[in-house]
């Protein structure tokens, strides 16, 4: 294969996985410390009022699609009612019916709101063209001179809608607004007058409702917000009903751009609507997971999440295996050490996880001399290959089963855990060595084991870091990188660290040219 082939293919697969981590991280909203804690918001809205004879029908406006927010739970509380939800067009209701319902009721709707990368700005299709209504004399006159009024304060729809909010905020020393205001009451009420005066001058706008996310337990109204169509940009601009200040508030949540009543009980205009929120704070990883439940619920259910609790213990473990073989590679192909076998380092080095650093080293060496011993006198037994490692076997399953009786009596719970070690890799280790001393010396042999101690030692450092496996856990496209990379280190044929400085002296010293023969 073409080294140009190699790189473009170690391109792509590094570009599938960091994109599929960033994705992960940055839209999916999965955390990349284990510790990460997110901010919940539980809203309620209940619905009160005294059921009349014969049937009775509620209908609540809830949230669809929120632009900030996600809702990643729902829950409808009715005792005894029928329940159906209408989705319309950028809008949902909740419907509850029941047939001869008797006294004070109380229906409740309750949501888990999460704060997601969704834009601010909620975006809608063009309007209808507004239509200015019919008034009778004197409101008309007041009507027409408040709107000439703010025309002179203002430059385009948006800034208009404003300054007619504020206005009408303030009626006191204008006849014309004080007897528009006369007959409102609240905010509501002054929305619907300003949309209704923006339709004279042929402004299409909405009146929408969003409630307030506080950061403690708080009980809440919905705010009522003035939509105006800005037709050069093609986008609602949104204004306060309250203030007339541009923009939709950073902690306010979108409850519904339907143009129905908020809510509608039949034959019951003195309903009453209440909300309450309660800021929470959640592990951020398992609200990631809920909000993905509440999108598709497959995205989840074939993932590593959604293993069974012991299971994803199991590969916590096992997917720090290439981050310790990658870290093996790079010691062995571009610094230099020389290990004993080509993953035993990483074995070893999960058995330090469940014996810590100090205790595993100690066991590790413990064994493998009793085994040198053990092996050099089978060495003048004359036995062949396959009797002598079964016979090492015994000896090292032996040994540990001894360490492990020693130290329990001693009261040393780490040597209970020599049973992890990996007996097969341990056993090799033990033959390779001693094969190693023979044929090419003690310091040969000394050299291997003490690179290989080395590398478990650092492998064991790495794997150990619980911010790398919650990473590797929940990224694991991430081991696609690893991938790439080590596609690109298995063409490297350059000098080791090791060799340069082994070397070093050829790079320094001069050599002196050979004088030519007398003739």
């Amino acid at each position: 294969m073409k080294k140009t082939q190699l790189y473009l293919l170690a391109l792509v697969i590094a570009a599938i996985g960091l994109g599929a981590f960033y994705y992960k991280w940055r839209v999916l909203n999965f955390p990349i410390r284990a510790t990460e804690q997110t901010e919940l918001w539980e809203v309620q809205a209940r619905v009160q009022f005294q059921a009349r004879k014969g049937p009775n029908k509620v209908t609540l406006q809830i949230p669809r699609d929120p632009p900030g927010y996600d809702v990643i739970d729902e829950k409808f509380v009715a005792r005894n009612y029928g329940m159906n939800i209408v989705p319309g067009k950028r809008t949902r209701a909740v419907q509850w019916q029941y047939r001869s319902a008797r006294g004070n009721q109380a229906l409740y709707y309750r949501a888990t709101v999460y704060r997601d990368q969704h834009p601010a700005d909620y975006i809608d299709p063009p309007p209808l063209p507004a239509k200015p209504g019919v008034y009778e004399e004197p409101y008309l006159t007041a009507r027409t001179t408040v709107l000439e009024s703010v025309r002179e304060r203002s430059v385009d729809s948006a800034s208009f809608a404003g300054e007619l909010i504020r206005s009408l905020a303030e009626p006191a020393g204008d006849g014309n607004v004080a007897l528009l205001m006369e007959r409102v009451k609240s905010l509501e009420q002054r929305a619907h007058l300003a949309k209704s005066l923006l339709a004279d001058r042929q402004i299409s706008a909405r009146v929408i409702h969003g409630l307030p996310l506080t950061q403690t337990d708080a009980t809440v109204s919905l705010m009522p917000f003035l939509q105006v169509w800005d037709g050069e940009a093609q986008r609602w601009d949104t204004i306060s009903a309250d203030n007339g200040v541009e923009g939709w508030p950073e902690e306010m949540f979108l409850w519904s751009i339907s143009q129905k009543p908020v809510l509608e009980v039949e034959g019951n205009p003195r309903a009453r609507l209440e909300f309450a929120v309660q800021s929470t704070l959640d592990d951020a990883l398992e609200v990631a997971k809920a909000r993905l439940e509440a999108k598709d619920k497959n995205l989840v259910a074939y993932s590593l999440l959604n293993l069974p609790l012991q299971t994803q213990d199991v590969y916590r473990i096992l997917l720090m295996m290439p981050i310790g073989a990658f870290l093996m590679l790079l010691l062995r192909n571009v610094v230099g050490i020389k290990t004993f076998g080509t993953f035993m380092p990483v074995l070893v080095a999960l058995a330090f996880r469940e014996t810590r650093l100090l205790p595993g080293v100690i066991l590790f060496l413990t064994v493998v001399s009793l085994g040198l011993l053990v092996r050099f006198y089978l060495e003048r037994l004359r036995l062949l290959l396959v009797p002598r490692l079964t016979a090492v076997l015994i000896l090292v399953v032996f040994l540990m089963a001894m360490v492990s009786v020693v130290s329990n009596k001693l009261g040393i719970d780490q040597g209970l855990s020599i049973a992890l070690f990996p007996i097969v890799i341990m056993t090799m280790t033990i033959e390779r060595m001693s094969i190693a001393w023979e044929e090419r010396g003690a310091a040969f042999a000394l050299k291997e084991g003490i690179g290989t101690l080395i590398v478990a030692i650092l492998a064991y450092l790495v794997m150990s870091v619980d911010w790398l496996e919650h990473v590797i856990f929940v990224f694991p496209e991430l081991l696609l990188v690893l991938f790439a990379l080590t596609l690109l280190i298995g063409r490297y044929s350059g000098y080791r660290i090791s060799e340069l400085f082994r070397f070093r002296a050829l790079a320094t010293d001069p050599v002196e040219p050979v004088p030519p023969k007398a003739g």
